[in-house]
């Protein structure tokens, strides 16, 4: 019985989040409310408070069940640098996974759409503010750990400051995401990206043709 209840609910959380994802990303999130959500999935309000404390939790849970994946091997890729175990390969294949999973993935679109022009940081909003800040320092970070040891490890002398190599990586494929998203038919995201990310790696000196290691 309590397995089954157990899995009840997490059908219920799941039928919540997907209703929240159609519904902030076809009225935005500041015009969808908790009721609507609700509604849309079926349920009642007290589920909602159930499983998530407010609107703001509940749209980090939502952006958490695609981008976690993705947090996840960059965190990876920042912790075998740090373990003198740095490869460009890898983390040139994280960054290309990102865009990969955006283009050819319906619901990490969708929630990446949502996350990036539906949602307003009003005051309500502010752990969903926290949330992004927090998730983008930690990436930055472990992309800079990356690009320093996999410059350490060839004896190459990067151009700039890990930091600020690591700061131009994320605008770029950032920017890259968010103008796709605004029109996929504008540019192939992967391909026209994949051509992009490695003329700023050979920029730093980090020839994704010639460092294989």
């Amino acid at each position: 019985m309590v397995r089954r209840t157990k899995s009840d609910a997490l059908v219920t959380r799941n039928k919540l989040l997907d209703a929240a994802e159609q519904l902030f990303q076809r009225q935005g999130v500041a015009r969808t409310s908790l009721n609507d959500i609700a509604i849309a999935a079926g349920t009642t309000r007290g589920a909602i408070y159930w499983h998530f404390k407010d609107k703001a939790d509940l749209f980090n849970a939502m952006i958490e069940r695609v981008t976690l994946p993705l947090e996840a091997a960059i965190a990876g890729t920042g912790c075998a640098a740090a373990n003198g175990k740095p490869s460009l390969p890898a983390l040139r294949e994280t960054m290309l996974g990102a865009l990969k999973q955006t283009a050819t993935d319906e619901h990490t679109r969708r929630v990446f759409e949502v996350a990036t022009h539906k949602v307003e940081y009003v005051p309500e909003m502010q752990a969903v503010r926290d949330r992004h800040l927090f998730v983008r320092n930690a990436c930055m970070a472990q992309t800079e750990t990356a690009l320093d040891a996999i410059a350490k490890q060839h004896g190459i002398a990067l151009p700039m400051p890990a930091r600020t190599a690591a700061l131009g990586l994320h605008v770029l494929l950032d920017g890259l995401i968010q103008n796709w998203l605004l029109d996929p038919d504008a540019f192939d995201l992967v391909r026209q990206g994949e051509q992009v990310l490695d003329t700023f790696l050979t920029g730093l000196g980090l020839d994704p043709s010639k460092l294989q290691g």
